[in-house]
């Protein structure tokens, strides 16, 4: 059984009356700006869980997932810089708390087979049916051991912009 249905599953068993959301639609997109060539890519098979009553959020996506307008750079992304086959899934659990109508998710980011505290600033908010989550932050190569080769330095950037978008539903 799937390590993700897994969890959700011991996840909601644990507690039945709280408010539970989930979706396997969540999109997470980045993009790298650099001097010889733009990079994005867009998953829309996120998923992802948040508790109301506890406030815990947890996303999980398969790294190979990941589209690109170009099949090299995706071939490229999945062989050579997150190595997809070694490091299959990226994912975020955490807290969320409400700060002057900002919310803030902290906990840890795991990609490329490195986990990092990280403090995200976004917006969630709540209906009586789904929550939605929209998030923009940035993240280091360095951070996750993703090596750029000095040849391509200049067609990926450092330091990648990741957007996160999320209708999750009661259940």
């Amino acid at each position: 059984m799937n390590k993700l249905i897994t969890f959700i599953l011991i996840f909601f068993v644990t507690n039945i009356y709280s408010q539970r959301f989930i979706t396997n639609e969540a999109e997470i997109s980045f993009f790298s700006e650099a001097p010889i060539e733009d990079i994005s890519a867009k998953n829309n098979k996120v998923s992802a869980v948040y508790d109301a009553e506890t406030n815990q959020l947890v996303f999980q996506l398969n790294i190979s997932d990941f589209i690109f307008p170009k099949s090299l750079m995706q071939e490229h992304f999945n062989e050579n810089y997150l190595e997809s086959e070694k490091f299959p899934k990226a994912s975020f659990s955490g807290i969320i708390d409400e700060l002057n109508k900002v919310s803030i998710a902290t906990g840890t980011l795991k990609i490329h087979g490195e986990s990092n505290a990280v403090e995200v600033k976004g917006s969630l908010v709540k209906g009586n049916d789904s929550v939605m989550i929209e998030a923009d932050f940035a993240i280091q190569l360095k951070d996750y051991n993703i090596k750029i080769p000095k040849i391509v330095m200049y067609n990926i950037a450092e330091e990648i912009e990741v957007t996160i978008k999320a209708k999750l539903k009661k259940i």
